[in-house]
């Protein structure tokens, strides 16, 4: 018998705290306990020995269901990406954490492998870029590659018109100096960049020149990027400017021998991708790239190449990087000791860069989910959860709440998930609103619900994702139900995990749900539950908050927040119950303000001045205004007087 804590093969069964996981362990298998404190149960999975290569699958035991190999085996694939390298370190391959509490889990399970393998850090030790406190607006999808520095100008300028201001743009793909090999064989498609492409030089391209012409390099820096991002910051008072790049420079990497980028010393090397990820999903791109090759930046050399880079982008006053196509240095490791050393090189010089040139930790981490990447991230703190918005997909929209909420479970222990732009006209756009009003951080899913935390209130967002999903024949999204049927469910407040966190230390329980499109308020008792039914594509949002019995049984009292908006809780900054019975709330935003309380209120006040409001007997919801704040980040104070 081996055993770790909890975690032990006996009997030839792989158990967890009692509970057997698979049967007909093989032999070599091995459980090694995880080093540290902070964990009760988990342990390490492994094998005392294997045969030698560069790629080795090889079965663990049988699943209690079907599922895994032919055979129903669970099996560990170790590959290095590097046909030199053959030997491996096997008794720490595989970490299983158990428990009854599987958000606690998993946190305690991500940090069991942060203290052993001491190459990453958990989210909890990052520094979060400002930019994700701001609504913000990506170029991409109004202008693929085709982005220009008019077309960034009048797309804001339509912002303003339409009554909305957005703080940070980021601008997308399309500003890079890129061309192809005269011998290139180019990747045309809709909606995409060309992959044969290749970087010609760190500045921008005639585009996002001043008065920029094709084939004429501008050299006067004020005329470079400069001079929009400049211009747009003061007259749209934006805060902060991003742009694109992938993290090997452009999608077919920067071109050796290149003039002005000689000392970067890239060289052609020919992507070899996992058998296990082509089987899944074969890639347009990564075919492009594997038939043109990339150039790839000396690994030795490649800090220079992202310093300057990022040093050009600094002095423009662009404040952060987009690094996409992350995932590619997987398939690069041959002749550069494996893809796990590849990557973790690059990632050193990324964020070492970063942090030199973007103090405000001013990076977001895109196609980047294989853990080559995920375990060299020490700083980085903002990862793309999900595929891309396929705005012209009708499959894809569902499959995208469904899947970006299963991926921020796990990938939210590492960085803050960003569940992509979308566009806001469109026949989804609500639906995919309320999604990442609800997302971003450690998020609870299952066929209908996902939830969140607020200061001081829950948030659940329940939606209808049936009727698509991943066709493993023709390897795409697929709508396999055009009308399916209604979903049913309940609401509880036990499905926001944390609840008690953020409740008063006397609460019974009891808490008031308000549901965004429904408008309704409903009283749920301790251990009670609303029902919820949705047809095909519906969603709803429901804001979920403690009940607080006031002093000397004058009301009961719940803030729900600015009711217009998805996530109402999330106006709710402060809350402070007096002795006397009064309640005082400090609140951000402007619009109706809704709040529950069991009789009705003497008075409202805001910033010390009476203000009218509504009550409704029936339900319990009080209503007032707030108007719009002369002061960004503006905290208004509500008393509530009985």
């Amino acid at each position: 018998m081996t055993v770790g804590a909890g975690v032990a093969v006996q009997d030839g069964s792989l158990v967890a705290l009692g509970r057997k996981v698979l049967t007909d362990v093989r032999r070599n298998v091995l459980v090694t306990p995880a080093a540290g404190g902070g964990l009760t149960n988990g342990a390490f999975l492994g094998v005392r020995s294997a045969p030698a290569g560069s790629r080795s699958v090889f079965p663990v035991g049988k699943l209690l269901e079907n599922g895994g190999n032919a055979d129903d085996e669970l099996e560990i694939c170790l590959e290095s990406g590097d046909p030199a390298v053959e030997s491996f370190e096997g008794t720490h391959l595989v970490f299983v954490g158990a428990g009854s509490d599987p958000f606690e889990v998993i946190t305690n399970s991500v940090k069991a492998v942060e203290r052993h393998l001491q190459t990453f850090s958990h989210r909890e030790k990052k520094k979060m870029p400002d930019m994700l406190n701001w609504f913000g607006w990506c170029t991409w999808d109004a202008f693929y590659t085709n982005v220009t520095a008019d077309g960034v100008k009048e797309g804001l300028q339509s912002f303003e018109k339409g009554g909305v201001t957005p703080k940070f743009v980021i601008i997308d793909d399309g500003w890079q100096s890129v061309s192809m090999d005269p011998v290139g064989i180019a990747s045309i498609a809709d909606n995409a960049a060309n992959f044969a492409n290749r970087l010609t030089h760190i500045k921008e391209n005639h585009k996002f020149q001043k008065n920029g012409r094709e084939g004429h390099r501008e050299d006067d820096p004020a005329k470079g990027l400069a001079h929009i991002v400049n211009e747009i910051k003061g007259k749209h008072e934006l805060k902060y400017v991003y742009v694109w790049h992938a993290i090997t420079g452009y999608w077919g990497g920067v071109r050796p021998g290149g003039d002005g980028m000689e000392h970067y010393e890239s060289k052609m090397q020919y992507p070899v991708s996992s058998p296990g990820v082509q089987k899944n999903e074969p890639c347009d791109a990564l075919n492009s790239i594997t038939t043109n090759g990339l150039g790839l930046v000396n690994p030795e050399k490649v800090f220079s190449f992202y310093n300057e880079l990022h040093s050009y982008l600094a002095s423009a006053g662009i404040d952060g990087v987009k690094v996409d196509v992350q995932n590619i240095l997987e398939t690069l490791g041959a002749g550069h000791g494996g893809r796990v050393l590849l990557a973790r090189k690059y990632h050193q010089a990324l964020e070492a860069s970063i942090a030199r040139n973007f103090p405000d930790n001013g990076i977001i981490s895109c196609m980047s989910h294989n853990t080559d990447n995920l375990y060299s991230s020490k700083r980085s703190a903002v990862v793309r959860a999900s595929d891309d918005f396929w705005p012209r997909d009708p499959a894809s929209h569902t499959i995208h709440i469904a899947s970006v909420a299963y991926n921020t479970v796990f990938l939210g222990e590492f960085m803050q998930p960003d569940w992509d732009m979308f566009h806001s006209n469109h026949p989804m756009a609500e639906y995919h609103a309320a999604a990442r009003a609800v997302g971003g951080c450690a998020i609870y899913v299952s066929i209908l619900k996902i939830w969140n935390l607020n200061e001081h209130a829950g948030v659940i967002g329940a939606f209808n994702c049936q009727g698509a999903g991943w066709c493993r024949v023709g390897k795409k999204n697929l709508i396999h139900d055009e009308q399916p049927g209604t979903v049913t469910g309940v609401i509880r407040a036990q499905d926001v995990d944390y609840l008690a966190k953020v409740a008063d230390h006397r609460w019974n329980g009891d808490v008031i749900v308000y549901s965004h499109i429904g408008g309704e308020v409903v009283y749920l008792p301790k251990n009670s539950s609303l029902p919820v039914t949705l047809r095909s594509r519906e969603y709803e949002v429901f804001t979920v908050v403690p009940v607080k019995h006031l002093s000397n049984g004058a009301a009961s009292f719940a803030p729900i927040g600015l009711i217009g908006m998805f996530n109402s809780g999330g106006a709710v900054r402060e809350v402070r119950y007096g002795e006397d019975a009064d309640v005082e709330l400090k609140l951000r935003g402007s619009g109706t303000v809704g709040a529950y309380s069991s009789t009705r209120p003497k008075s409202i006040a805001v910033d010390s001045v009476a203000v009218e409001f509504t009550y409704n007997e029936s339900c319990g919801l009080i209503t007032f205004e707030l108007g719009l704040p002369e002061r960004e980040l503006y905290l208004w104070t509500v008393s509530v007087k009985y």
